[in-house]
Order: C-alpha cells, then sequence, then structure tokens
C-alpha cells in the first residue's frame, strides 16, 4: 500500500444527529477535512457524486477550492457519473481545477450508480440513441473525454476572431498538461476493468462489485485487479498504472468508536441496479492491533497501491480526523504505508502480507 486517502459521500441531513445540516455544511467541512487530512500526512481526499440527493453534485468548485486550500494532498472524485457531463464543458472545469491545484487533480469517472430518479441524464439533455443503452451514452462521453484532454486542436478558427489565434485548429483551454494519465475508471466488473485498461485509464475499485464468482468480495476484487494489469499490458501502454480499492474501516479505540461501529458483519449479496447479483464488501472495525492482522488477509489491499477510507461525513470534521489519524498513526504503517511527512527521508515498503 503506497497511497492513503479518505472518500466522502457528503451526505447532509437536517437532523440533531447530524453535523451536516445542509450542503453549505458539506461543502465547507470538506474542504476543512481535505487540510486537516493534509496536515496528518493523508495522501488523498477524494469525494462521491451524486445527482438529486442530499449530497455532493458537482465536483469542480470544490476541488478548486481543496486545491488552493492545499499545497500536496491529492484531490479526487469516485466517482463523477459520465451520463450527466458535457465532455467538452467538463474538460475545462477540469484543466482549471487542476491548474489550481498544481497538477493535483485524480479524477475518477464511470458510468454511475443506481439513481435517485428515473433516467436523470435525460433532465440534463442527454439521451441514447437507437440500440444504445446508458452505459454506452457513459462510456461514449467518456471516450469523448478522454480524446479531449489530449490537447491536440480539432476545432476551425473564425477568420475574424475577436483576440489573435495561435496557429493551426483550437483545442478548449485551459490546457491541463498531465491530466490524461490521472483519469480513473470506477470499475463494477472484470469486463468494465478491462476496458478501462485499453484506454489507459487508472483503476477505482469500490466496496461493491458484481458477483462473478462467488468467492468471498475481496478475493473477486483482487482478481478484477490482475485482470486489468494483464489488460492493461496487452495494450502496450508505458506508463505504470495506478489502482485503488475502497473500504470501510473503523479503528475502535474509544467508548464513542464502539458505540457508533463495534459490530460489524459479513460480505453481503444482493441486487442493486437490475437482475445481476453484487457483492457487498464487508465493513472493518475493531481495536488497532486487531485491524491490522485482518487486513492483512485482504487480497484486493495487497494488490492495490492506494487505500480510499470510506468515511461517515455527517459526523464531522474533528471526529473523522480522530478516526483517520488513528490510521495513519497505528494501523497503516504496519501495513507498510508511509505518510507524506516521511517521505522525504523514509524508504519505501511493501504492503505486508500473511
Amino acid at each position: 500500500m503506497k497511497k492513503l486517502g479518505f472518500l466522502s459521500f457528503g451526505h447532509w441531513a437536517n437532523s440533531p444527529q447530524s453535523q451536516t445540516r445542509s450542503a453549505s455544511d458539506v461543502l465547507l467541512q470538506s474542504i476543512d477535512l481535505a487540510v486537516e487530512s493534509e496536515r496528518i500526512g493523508l495522501d488523498g481526499a477524494y469525494f462521491r457524486v451524486h445527482h438529486f440527493a442530499q449530497q455532493l453534485a458537482s465536483p469542480f468548485p470544490l476541488l478548486a477550492a481543496v486545491g488552493a486550500k492545499t499545497k500536496k494532498i491529492e484531490i479526487g472524485t469516485g466517482v463523477i457519473d459520465m451520463r450527466y457531463e458535457n465532455p467538452f464543458y467538463m474538460v475545462e472545469d477540469a484543466g482549471s481545477a487542476d491548474l489550481i491545484a498544481g497538477g493535483r487533480l485524480q479524477l475518477g469517472v464511470s458510468r454511475g450508480s443506481p439513481e435517485q430518479v428515473i433516467d436523470g441524464w435525460r433532465h440534463f439533455g442527454y439521451d441514447v440513441k437507437d440500440g444504445q443503452t446508458d452505459q454506452d451514452l457513459g462510456r461514449e462521453h467518456v471516450e469523448t473525454f478522454l480524446k479531449l484532454l489530449d490537447g491536440k486542436g480539432f476545432a476551425a478558427p473564425n477568420p475574424r476572431p475577436m483576440f489573435p489565434n495561435p496557429p493551426g485548429l483550437l483545442r478548449l483551454e485551459p490546457h491541463s498538461e498531465g491530466l490524461r494519465d490521472r483519469i480513473w475508471w470506477g470499475a463494477g466488473s472484470n469486463a468494465t476493468a478491462e476496458w478501462a485498461a485499453k484506454l489507459g485509464m487508472n483503476l477505482q475499485s469500490s466496496t461493491l462489485k458484481f458477483d462473478e464468482s462467488g468467492e468471498p468480495f475481496h478475493v473477486q476484487q483482487a482478481k478484477q485487479i490482475r485482470a486489468y494489469r494483464e489488460a492493461w499490458k496487452a495494450a502496450g501502454h508505458t506508463r505504470t498504472p495506478r489502482v485503488s480499492v475502497s473500504r470501510s474501516i473503523f479503528p475502535i479505540t474509544t467508548q464513542m468508536d464502539r458505540m457508533y461501529f463495534g459490530s460489524t458483519g459479513s460480505d453481503k449479496f444482493g441486487y442493486i441496479d437490475g437482475p445481476s447479483r453484487a457483492v457487498f464488501g464487508r465493513s472493518y472495525a475493531a481495536e488497532p492491533d486487531k485491524l491490522v492482522e485482518q487486513l492483512r488477509y485482504d487480497e484486493a489491499i495487497a494488490e492495490a497501491d492506494t487505500l480510499l477510507l470510506t468515511i461517515p461525513n455527517q459526523l464531522g470534521v474533528a471526529y473523522n480526523v480522530h478516526i483517520l489519524e488513528t490510521m495513519v498513526q497505528q494501523i497503516a504503517p504496519a501495513l507498510g504505508w508511509r505518510s507524506n511527512a516521511a517521505a522525504a527521508t523514509t524508504p519505501e515498503l511493501e504492503l505486508a502480507t500473511a
């Protein structure tokens, strides 16, 4: 495990039990949590995107604000639903946010998850063609987005422009060099992971995937990662891809921790979107030394280079910093992770295996 970050779904609710009563609370606390996470040495601050829900939706204003307030931490999404996105406008937004952050954006994109409304992407002005599915629509938008990120000119200049043009065809601006290599695909199956590899995207694998073998979640996820890497190699890409997995991990060090997360179950199998069965990964909750031993047996964590910790954002910034700081100080080092603070002097360690 080389990098450690958090993933926030950005929930809010007007409830006495919630520390995030409004969208404003979530947005401002997300910035504060990213700043605090950088301070304690975390590598990444990632945010989920959902539409028509009391959760984070439009990612680029938040990513730009976090980028302006921090200096080292990676800033990303997990994931942006591409069925809703105009790839042309998204290239401009992403380029601007990445330049503000100094090239630290790590954008996770995908077809998206089950929605709050019926065919919500239609309300954003998009529709499927004859014989096309909404999955096809999302992938079509991704392919256009990736092509535009290459920064090659494609638009014929006006012969009488308001401002002088550079020679040749024009590209979208601002262009952020290197962002194309920092696009991740959120894959729910082995096949989509292999498709992402062929297109040269990094891989994000979350806390659920389609059940393709009946095996435990972490075993199936590890096989997905290996299939992705084989497809990457076959595609002939020259750079080394990155792979992240998400986990719900809660160290128990106080009575409050025990009250919130004292009991956890095992993997669950069920249906979330259509007829395909999915497997949901277990949550981990235990004392730090027990967590270390449990996590050593997670095959997918061992395969990945980045671990994203899903956080209970409605419990507020201070409590989430408590969880993350315990991970940074008492658990992650035992699994081979090193903090940003030690990066200049400490040799990189490999993930320990059982």
